[in-house]
């Protein structure tokens, strides 16, 4: 079976140097990352090339099993591989889960393009879990880009 691979695109009224700020600053994925449904924590981060991220992310209304780590909660540990400032984010994703349809490691690769309106965000997410259903991803994916236009366009 060939790993699975989800995007997401949205032009967003910032530089991107404003956009890549949002990942860079302690406190603010918090704000914006999470879902429509979720909320976030982050428990640890040390934003830098080689360095890593975990949050707790919580539903807001939790349904029975809709947690991977938890019955109302997502727990994910996130290394950066490779960061290029105002240009790309490139991410391995792991979810704290004892389903095996969660297990392995998620590549994220968030790309920053500018254009003369703004800046064309794009999330690529590949080898996606399998116990993470598309339509729910394709919301989540779309929810926290709208998030995050909302959180820069309001800074900027």
């Amino acid at each position: 079976m060939t790993p699975r691979i989800d995007s997401a695109s949205r032009l967003i009224s910032a530089s991107p140097q404003t956009v890549y700020r949002a990942f860079a600053e302690p406190g603010a994925m918090e704000r914006w990352l999470p879902p429509d449904d979720m909320t976030g924590k982050m428990l640890n981060f040390d934003f830098r090339e080689g360095g890593s991220y975990r949050m707790l992310l919580t539903y807001a209304a939790p349904q029975q099993g809709q947690g991977k780590t938890s019955e109302d909660s997502d727990e994910v540990e996130v290394h950066l591989t490779k960061l290029e400032d105002g240009r790309k984010i490139e991410q391995e994703v792991t979810f704290e889960s004892e389903d095996p349809s969660f297990s392995g490691v998620m590549r994220m690769i968030w790309t920053f393009q500018s254009q003369d309106d703004g800046t064309h965000v794009t999330i690529r997410a590949e080898n996606v879990p399998e116990g993470i259903r598309p339509e729910d991803h394709d919301a989540g994916l779309n929810s926290t880009l709208e998030k995050l236009a909302r959180f820069v366009e309001a800074e900027g």
